[in-house]
């Protein structure tokens, strides 16, 4: 299973209008003029509104603009960032996705589900050279990218998604957040000892945990959790980016199905906003970055009722290292 297959086991991808890529693409440009007379209304932080006079003729490079210049830390290549996003098509405006119209799963008035993304990763939510824009850039600044359909996508533009290579795009992008963080991070310190019913775990120096489910023990129907180790630092709160190496076990057998470990290491996913598998969001939600916790999950909190999934009857074990947030 590659990464983002990995990823999107734990996480539910923001839905994407237009498909527009037949696969990821890669690389980046170094930029140019555009003559493109767009109109982009709003501050960082607030909905966009972008205009596109008619007959614009949209720049045949990318071409990337500072609308509001941040102070925050630097995205570089490899650090975690955290996005709003809007993107249309000049000629029709047809929206190409985007996170100020999505919402948490259980209709709350919690915070709004954005797209937390590692960069130089592949990304199911946008072009590969319109994120690459990111790099380079502090949190807190707005950036508008554009181009044609052929300079943002190339090759790896979809035949189907209704779009020509001399389209012209647009994207506006708020980096609301960055954090570097090594792959290889790991929480250190003495671990308590599990809890009456709980699983062992013997953690492995830069690779997958050992879990060992208690014999003649019937998985719990409701969530259970427990921090091994008790990190020291900030809060983790509904919204932000838990950075995080993990390794999940089914309840049922014990046989290892996933680990951040066996694939790029230290991995991100928006918490507290229905991004995630449930069991996850209840119970990382108010968990410190440095800790280690334990969680158990059971089918209802989990996969249960996803139809098509593998798991979506199996207890779900994990133990996560909480490295980072953004």
């Amino acid at each position: 299973m590659n990464h983002t297959k990995n990823a999107r086991r734990l996480a539910a991808a923001l839905a994407v209008p237009v498909l527009l890529l037949t696969a990821s693409a890669c690389g980046s440009d170094d930029g140019g003029s555009s003559d493109a007379k767009v109109t982009v209304e709003g501050k960082f932080g607030e909905k966009p509104e972008i205009s596109v006079p008619k007959d614009t003729k949209p720049a045949d490079k990318l071409v990337v603009k500072t609308l509001t210049e941040g102070t925050g830390a630097k995205a570089e290549k490899g650090s975690f960032v955290r996005l709003d996003f809007a993107g249309q098509t000049m000629k029709d405006n047809k929206p190409l996705g985007g996170t100020w119209a999505t919402q948490d799963k259980s209709g709350s008035k919690g915070p709004r589900r954005q797209m937390v993304q590692q960069l130089g990763q592949p990304s199911q939510e946008m072009p590969a050279k319109v994120l690459d824009a990111v790099i380079g850039q502090k949190a807190g600044s707005r950036i508008e990218v554009e181009g044609t359909a052929k300079a943002l996508i190339g090759d790896q533009l979809n035949p189907q998604a209704g779009v020509k290579p001399e389209d012209g795009l647009v994207w506006v992008i708020d980096i609301v957040g960055a954090q570097k963080v090594d792959p290889k991070a790991e929480v250190k310190g003495e671990q308590a000892k599990p809890e009456e019913g709980m699983p062992e775990v013997k953690a492995n120096a830069q690779k997958a945990a050992d879990i060992t489910i208690p014999k003649d023990t019937k998985p719990p129907t409701d969530l259970k959790d427990q921090v091994l180790i008790k990190g020291s630092g900030p809060e983790i709160k509904a919204g932000d980016g838990l950075i995080a190496q993990y390794t999940g076990v089914k309840w049922e057998d014990g046989k290892k199905f996933d680990s951040s470990w066996d694939h790029s290491g230290a991995t991100a996913f928006q918490i507290g906003t229905g991004s995630v598998v449930q069991g996850w969001d209840k119970g990382l939600v108010g968990k410190h970055v440095g800790d280690r916790v334990e969680l158990v999950i059971p089918p209802k909190f989990g996969y249960g009722g996803q139809p098509g999934s593998e798991l979506d009857k199996n207890t779900l074990v994990f133990v996560v290292d909480i490295v980072g947030k953004v």
